[in-house]
């Protein structure tokens, strides 16, 4: 959960996860869908796909007992370099290097390495490893996670309480918060799409699973076309709806960041006509926060909520108690 993500954002997600799975057997025999729900606002989904992958591995194939090397570690879905050499090291006491962006940045200040980041990635590790003690490698890479975090921060850093002080380069230069450096990021690319908000006469909304692979895999969402790099016609987003219906668009457009690119969804709305062929799952508006919608489809949600209600003439705030309510929620959403 830590992985691109903070403590404070972490911790309440944290402590309802393991109440309601406390062990790996118990995440192991839990679905796909309950995870992902449970998962809802934490954004990089992948992370708890990959998460519950490992848990059925190791329980179903190792007997529920975790490897205690880099490879057999490494082997385990979702678990790359870093979180392989950080189980290692904390729960194995390996003498390897768990470098994180936390240690990234103390060890460059303590050499001050002037290459920018991510070039000098592969010279922070092998200067990391020099450091790392023959014994209680565990407590050593919590320590040097937990002093960037807390003291060698990226602002500001607190070097009169910092342990390396007297050894650290950049301290000594006097401009330890100019490392490390870090290389110009491209703007992202702003990509394109349609979202579909189908109903039923009962007021259903029509919802569909995304492909297991892929951003976003697993989740379900209000159906969309593909996200391209050119806008879609209103007469392209009909070909490729769900259902012949008499769509029309919905003002406004729904505004996502991922962390590589930015996206635009219009919405056009319709209600099915008969019985209609549209394949999905069909949920009441009261139900629609049990389902595990990630952020960007909650924004499409409230959006095609509160726009409707404005052409019907109803005020968005009169529904806050309805059942459409049980939707709004929002968080940022991060790949």
């Amino acid at each position: 959960m830590l992985q691109q993500t903070t403590v404070a954002a972490v911790g309440p997600y944290f402590d309802r996860f393991v109440s309601r799975w406390p062990d790996l057997s118990a995440l192991a025999a839990a679905s796909l869908d309950e995870v992902l729900q449970a998962w809802q606002g934490l954004g990089y989904y992948a992370r708890a796909r990959n998460l519950h992958a490992c848990a059925r591995t190791v329980a179903e194939r190792l007997g529920g007992v975790f490897p205690n090397t880099i490879e057999g570690l490494r082997a385990l879905p979702g678990i790359g370099d870093y979180t392989a050499a950080a189980i290692a090291a904390i729960a194995f006491d390996r003498p390897v290097a768990a470098v994180d962006g936390n240690v990234e940045r103390v060890v460059a200040r303590l050499y001050a390495v002037e290459e920018p980041l991510p070039d000098a990635k592969a010279r922070l590790n092998a200067l990391t490893v020099a450091l790392v003690p023959r014994s209680r490698a565990g407590d050593f890479a919590q320590a040097i996670m937990d002093l960037g975090a807390t003291i060698c921060t990226p602002r500001r850093p607190r070097c009169v309480l910092c342990p390396w002080r007297g050894a650290c380069a950049a301290a000594t230069g006097g401009a330890p918060e100019r490392l490390p450096l870090s290389a110009q990021k491209p703007e992202r690319p702003l990509r394109y799409g349609v979202a579909f908000w189908l109903t039923r006469a009962d007021g259903a909304v029509l919802l569909r699973r995304r492909p297991e692979k892929g951003l976003l895999g697993g989740m379900i969402e209000v159906p969309s076309t593909a996200w391209r790099t050119a806008p879609w016609t209103f007469a392209e987003a009909v070909a490729a709806a769900p259902n012949a219906a008499h769509w029309s668009q919905l003002p406004g457009i729904v505004r996502h960041g991922f962390t590589h690119f930015r996206l635009e969804l219009a919405v056009i709305a319709a209600q099915q006509e008969g019985d209609g062929d549209a394949r999905g799952l069909w949920s009441p508006l009261a139900i629609l926060g049990e389902h595990a919608l990630p952020t960007l489809m909650k924004k499409v949600v409230r959006h095609a909520i509160s726009a409707l209600a404005i052409s019907s003439g109803d005020s968005p705030s009169s529904k806050e108690n309805s059942p459409a309510s049980a939707a709004r929620t929002g968080a940022k959403e991060r790949r």
